[in-house]
């Protein structure tokens, strides 16, 4: 499978799940980055590790994380970081992680140069075992303590056939496939109204899928 296949398949599969990370009304802790260099992602790179559901912005190749003398957890599925290797007459004229040029040909200088696609596989601190002395250094958001909303928490425990309701990541979506409420945990959130508003949101998509669930999220696969 080719790097334009792998992303594209990423990306579809995080829509179909009801991940839509370009509003966040909750706290995380920055950017995406290699755990080891520090090195913010750039480009599409954000998108693709923002909507896996982490906290920790932090990223490291199998190789870095056994380095560190940690392990990736058995089972763990690995999330790609995109970048372009540049050819100048058809030898590679440099390796940087992370540019953003279009895959084309141009004049530059005495040689002609070309742009490549490539990517490699990285894993979350969180899908990861490290040692206590990597881990204490990590930069994690400080959790904040929510006052309760009794209304809110009144109308949750009286909604009939509720969905499963996870905290955890940083992304909040309805999964019409587990039939699930993935929500981030009250304490990245400013307050409580917030938090709230984030959940009534998912809930709505919960609602709108039991009521129409081929109409509204499988349009593509349902004969009308």
């Amino acid at each position: 499978m080719d790097v334009y296949s792998v992303i594209t398949e990423r990306i579809i599969e995080k829509l179909e799940s009801g991940t839509v990370p370009w509003h966040k009304p909750w706290h995380s802790i920055g950017a995406p980055r290699n755990l080891v260099s520090k090195k913010l992602y750039r480009g599409i790179n954000i998108w693709l590790h923002t909507t896996q559901s982490y906290i920790s912005p932090y990223w490291a190749t199998i190789r870095q994380i056994n380095e560190l003398g940690g392990r990736v957890r058995k089972g763990e599925k690995s999330t790609p970081v995109v970048f372009w290797k540049i050819y100048v007459d058809g030898v590679e004229a440099k390796a940087n992680g992370d540019q953003h040029e279009p895959e084309h040909q141009q004049e530059e200088g005495q040689g002609r140069r070309r742009f490549v696609l490539r990517y490699f596989s990285v894993f979350n601190t969180e899908q990861c075992e490290l040692p206590a002395s990597i881990t204490e250094k990590l930069a994690l958001p400080e959790p904040r303590q929510l006052d309760p909303i009794e209304a809110c928490e009144k109308i949750l425990a009286g909604m009939p056939n509720p969905p499963e309701i996870v905290h955890a990541g940083d992304q909040a979506f309805y999964s019409p496939i587990t039939d699930r409420i993935t929500m981030p945990p009250h304490g990245l959130f400013e307050n409580a109204d917030e938090y709230w508003s984030t959940f009534w949101h998912e809930a709505a998509h919960y609602a709108d899928f039991r009521i129409m669930p081929r109409i509204v999220y499988w349009p593509l696969k349902t004969t009308l």
